[in-house]
């Protein structure tokens, strides 16, 4: 788990803007996920992990528990929430209420991260690739 404690800066994207535009969101709000690019890093606290993700007008913390599910509200939706860790993967599973799930594969290859992402309600792959 050598990607602990990097911070890991946004690179490039493919398919993303597809991804959002699968959403059926607002244009203001879709404008909003696309111009998202967060740095990101992931540090152990004893039985759990912190993921933090900071943008230039702050930063957020998730605590977590590897294959604990949460409650977690997401863009004003409600939804379950579980990340795993295995080795250099990061998996993220959210499940929403009408059963549409995202799933986000982080994966971590020395000095890059790869985030992998797929959803229920779209064909489509999508990646974010980052850079510690």
């Amino acid at each position: 788990m050598a990607f602990l404690g990097k911070e890991y800066k946004f690179v490039s994207q493919e398919n993303f803007e597809e991804f959002v535009n699968s959403l059926g969101l607002p244009a203001d709000q879709a404008q909003g996920y696309l111009n998202f690019k967060p740095s990101q890093k992931y540090e152990k606290d004893g039985d759990s992990y912190v993921y933090t993700s900071v943008t230039p007008s702050g930063q957020t913390q998730v605590k977590f528990q590897s294959g604990i599910a949460f409650d977690e509200t997401n863009a004003g939706r409600k939804c379950k929430t579980a990340y795993t860790v295995d080795g250099n993967t990061v998996t993220q599973v959210q499940t929403y209420e009408d059963g549409t799930t995202f799933t986000f594969t982080r994966q971590f290859n020395g000095d890059d991260l790869t985030v992998t992402i797929t959803s229920s309600k779209w064909d489509g792959v999508a990646r974010r690739f980052y850079k510690a």
